[in-house]
């Protein structure tokens, strides 16, 4: 083949695309092309150049090669197989560096960088050259496949040189790449809209401006991060939701910052102007306990598109720029399951960017890394930066990113990335329309960089002259995205020349009677697929809750549990946790936590709760003590190697998803809240590997899980599992700084447990669950106890009781002679009552506290009163002083009522540290025996 192929005449001619194919396709896979042609493009990787440039496309360093070796026998000369050969450089020249010279800065501030390879003279021609015909490979912008180097030249530059600059050939997927080319070139990235377009594309702009300029007067020196100068991005959303519709789409999650939310919430969502104006004038417009600024809050309404309804959604978002984006990625993802097979086409997230947060934020690295995968993947997100070349007060690129454009990160996972000027709205609107037809067509992400400026400076307060004067003199001059296009448009005849004015003064009027002009948002619509929360409103912790299961039934679950299919090989020891859970279930064996874990989760499905468990390793267990997810010896995970038992206790049953999550704490815990946020008839469930961890996603917890519900009203049933207890294994896996999560509650905003044997765990998930009250629970979980022999249950503690909020004496002491009581959490409880019995102390109660927050006053004071002559109360913890629960606990007024004037509340713990824990075992153990003594001998208040 490849000798018939060199001997033709059309080496160069009409062969040229499908050996630019041929060679994409063996840069995928070499396998794919015939041995003859692996065996000339393996050589071609070691001519000189070859791949040091991606301007120097390696196949066109072939091409060249071929030309100069021959025997190539043809009908024109070797040079003009070489100019041939030059032409397809630099077209592809201009498909990967074109963006470079694209005029994408509506404030023109910098010059055309010098790049030889989109020079004429860097491939050797002249004006000589301009009139003679070539063919023009793959190209697809010129009516044949032959056109002069004018033409040719033309078109490549009007497509990948003006208002679009695009960036996709680095993707290594060829039929994606070719998608693109095969709707940007033909066009040459100049789309034609006709007069409704144009007109609904000024109208959207005249919104966007009239409605910052009406706040700036009505409103003056409050802030309200306008979006003057990238009102572009109202023109973007509007053509993203009328394409979407078009395509299927029936809801639309949107997360942003602060810039520009409020013109979003008012021209795309269309919340009514009179509520906003009353969140101006300082007004409540719910009864939250906290409630929150104006350019934080979320909406949601449905509007009308070609294809038929579509419902909006903007999530609420703190100060924290990206952190709501993996929020947004977790809510989409629960609306797609609920939706089934059709799910990922139907949901789409949006993620609307600013330029240097988005390349600032680590989080959106995070976020990017799992888009793609098994339990995060939402089918691609769509992308929006508004790019006002400007971050707070830097507009220096060396001094707020190291990469050449915001957008690079975006490569990490191919997805193709269009940049547009501003200025050009109509661009903004093709290019718009074309990243929503990609991510319904490869279900990948996709970016458009909206290059723009910020009129004013970062708040209504700031004076950004004092930063950027030459940047802020330009921005002065220049008339506005509107009047721009306005005055086009009136050139054109599309509009007449009065038109545009009255377009302001028709807006202006509607908001003087807080109206919109045109209301896009459909009433009283009814959704398919929306979830009903009311059956969980104004629910309260003391709700009872029945987390019982029968006899029978347990056994049932725990046959089902233990089963696997035929011929499945389990590792050595995994099958011997198995058997033992088989005698377990028998009752011939007491309860293990795993057993008692896993029995929870196994009642819940089959009584029609939903399970989501992720975190990392969550499917065997960091601990190895969990195995919800069983592995063949003998088969790959990706061929039926992986069994899960509670995907398969019965028929009918509600859905068990496991998924161990990329090495993120941060974004997954963000996805999980999102989640948990949307769909409220499922058990959604986080753990950290180490609760250490969990210090990377702090803000998560700080800014949604601990104060969505007090800001935003977003209820949340979130469990956070959170391994702690020290056992000697140093500063980063002994704390999961209890300390913090207690300092966030407050407004019985979430729960705080500490669970220490297999039956509280059970009936603690069965509460979680079964319970109509939706508030995130926080779960210190143990480690060594995972297998302690005393930290056991039996079926029967299953099937007759409840979660225990304190748990009191075990051993038969004589209460009149109690002089004190040792209170404690975890795992120091087992070593407390070791070191008791092993010295046959009969003076001193221990008292176990499994729920911190709220805190069970009563429970807590029916216990100590328990014992009449009992004068001193220690709360016994392993962490230093001035950390875990001590601090709270002696703060908190409710405790000296449990007490009263009798009792001496008293403390033993480590001495107070900088650092969670010592790494020297022998120091750790030291200081654990200290600990243990201390709670029995003299304490010195």
């Amino acid at each position: 083949m490849m000798k018939q192929l060199f001997e033709s005449s059309q080496l160069f001619g009409s062969n040229a695309p499908f050996i630019e194919e041929l060679y994409e396709n063996y840069l995928d896979n070499p396998d794919s092309v015939s041995d003859e042609w692996r065996s000339y493009f393996d050589s071609m990787q070691n001519l000189p150049g070859a791949g040091r440039d991606v301007a120097h496309y390696p196949i066109i360093n072939a091409f060249a090669e071929m030309a100069k070796r021959g025997p190539v026998r043809t009908v024109v000369d070797a040079g003009n197989n070489q100019k041939q050969v030059s032409v397809l450089q630099l077209i592809n020249a201009h498909r990967f560096l074109g963006t470079r010279w694209a005029q994408l800065d509506p404030l023109k501030r910098t010059e055309r960088p010098e790049i030889h390879e989109l020079e004429l003279s860097h491939y050797g021609f002249t004006e000589a050259d301009l009139n003679e015909t070539f063919n023009t490979g793959s190209f697809h912008g010129l009516p044949s496949d032959q056109a002069t180097l004018r033409e040719i030249l033309d078109a490549v530059r009007q497509t990948y040189c003006g208002s679009i600059g695009a960036e996709y050939m680095y993707m290594t997927d060829i039929s994606e790449k070719r998608w693109i080319q095969a709707r940007l070139e033909p066009t040459r990235g100049r789309p034609s809209f006709d007069a409704a377009k144009q007109r609904r594309i000024l109208e959207r702009l005249t919104a966007a401006e009239t409605m910052e300029r009406y706040l700036h007067t009505k409103y003056v020196g409050q802030k309200r991060f306008s979006l003057e100068g990238g009102e572009s991005t109202i023109v973007a959303m509007d053509e993203l939701i009328r394409v979407a519709g078009s395509k299927g789409v029936a809801e639309i999650v949107i997360g942003m910052a602060h810039r520009g939310r409020l013109n979003v919430l008012v021209n795309t969502l269309g919340k009514s102007p009179s509520m906003l104006f009353s969140e101006f004038e300082g007004k409540a417009v719910s009864d939250l306990s906290a409630g929150d600024v104006k350019y934080h809050m979320g909406f949601s309404s449905d509007v009308m598109t070609s294809g038929g309804p579509v419902h909006l959604t903007l999530a609420f978002n703190p100060s924290h720029l990206e952190i709501v984006n993996p929020v947004v990625e977790g809510s989409v993802y629960a609306r797609q399951t609920r939706r089934g097979a059709n799910g990922k086409a139907e949901v789409i997230p949006v993620l609307i960017h600013g330029d240097a947060a988005v390349a600032g934020q680590g989080v959106n690295q995070e976020m990017l890394n799992f888009a793609q995968t098994r339990g995060y993947g939402t089918g691609g997100t769509i992308h929006i930066v508004v790019n006002n070349q400007i971050g707070f007060t830097t507009s220096d690129p060396r001094d707020y990113r190291s990469s050449l454009y915001c957008t690079d990160i975006f490569k990490m996972g191919e997805s193709p990335i269009f940049h547009v000027n501003g200025d050009d709205p109509e661009a903004v609107a093709f290019v718009m329309g074309l990243a929503v037809e990609y991510r319904q067509e490869f279900k990948k992400d996709v970016v458009v960089d909206i290059v723009c400026y910020r009129k004013l400076g970062h708040n209504e307060a700031d004076e950004p002259m004092v930063t950027q004067p030459l940047m802020y003199k330009k921005i002065a001059k220049h008339p506005g995205t509107r009047k721009l296009y306005a005055d086009k448009l009136v050139q054109l005849g599309t509009v007449k020349a009065e038109e545009p004015e009255q377009f302001i003064k028709d807006y202006r009027a509607a908001l003087d009677k807080g109206e919109l002009l045109t209301n896009p948002v459909l009433s009283d619509f009814k959704r398919q697929f929306s979830q009903d929360w009311g059956p969980y409103v104004n629910k309260k912790y003391t709700d009872k809750c029945d987390s019982k299961v029968p006899m029978a039934e347990l056994k049932r679950l725990s046959q089902s549990l233990t089963t696997t299919p035929d011929g499945f090989t389990l590792h050595p020891r995994v099958q011997k946790i198995i058997d033992d859970r088989k005698a377990m279930g028998e009752g011939k064996l007491p309860l293990d936590w795993g057993m008692g874990e896993n029995l929870a989760y196994a009642s819940l499905v089959v009584q029609g709760f939903g399970i989501r468990l992720s975190g990392e390793d969550v499917g065997r267990g960091t601990f190895f003590h969990r195995h919800a997810a069983l592995h063949d010896q003998n088969r790959d995970q990706w061929h039926d190697g992986t069994y899960y038992p509670l995907q398969n206790i019965r028929d009918g049953q509600a859905p068990f998803y496991c998924y161990d999550s990329v090495l993120s704490e941060e974004a997954v815990l963000a996805f999980e809240y999102g989640y948990a946020t949307a769909e409220p008839n499922q058990l959604v469930i986080w753990e950290a590997q180490f609760g250490d961890f969990a210090n990377g996603a702090q803000v998560v917890m700080d800014q949604f899980i601990s104060s969505g519900e007090a800001k935003w009203g977003r209820q949340c049933g979130l469990v956070m599992m959170l391994p702690h207890g020290y056992e000697g294994q140093g500063p980063e896996h002994s704390s999961a700084r209890i300390e913090r999560y207690m300092q966030l509650c407050a407004e019985m905003n979430m729960e705080v447990c500490i669970p220490s044997g297999p039956s509280q765990i059970f009936h603690l998930l069965r509460r979680q669950a079964l319970r109509k009250l939706r508030k995130p629970l926080v779960i210190i979980t143990p480690k060594s106890l995972l297998r302690h022999k005393d930290a056991v249950s039996s079926l029967e503690d299953l099937s007759k009781g409840t979660f225990e909020t304190v748990i009191g004496e075990v051993d038969e002491l004589d209460v009149n002679k109690v002089k004190r009581v040792v209170v404690c959490s975890g795992k120091i409880y087992y070593e407390l009552l070791a070191h008791r019995r092993a010295n046959d102390i009969k003076d001193i109660a221990i008292v176990r506290l499994e729920q911190l927050y709220p805190f069970p006053a009563d429970a807590f004071k029916a216990e100590v009163n328990k014992y009449p002559n009992a004068k001193e109360v220690v709360w016994c913890q392993e962490e230093p002083r001035n950390q875990g629960v001590w601090y709270w606990l002696a703060s908190r007024h409710h405790l000296d009522s449990a007490l009263g004037d009798k009792h001496k509340f008293l403390l033993v713990s480590r001495p107070a540290a900088a650092s969670p824990a010592v790494g020297y075992y022998a120091k750790h153990n030291a200081q654990q025996k200290a600990v243990i003594e201390n709670a029995f001998g003299e304490i010195k208040a």
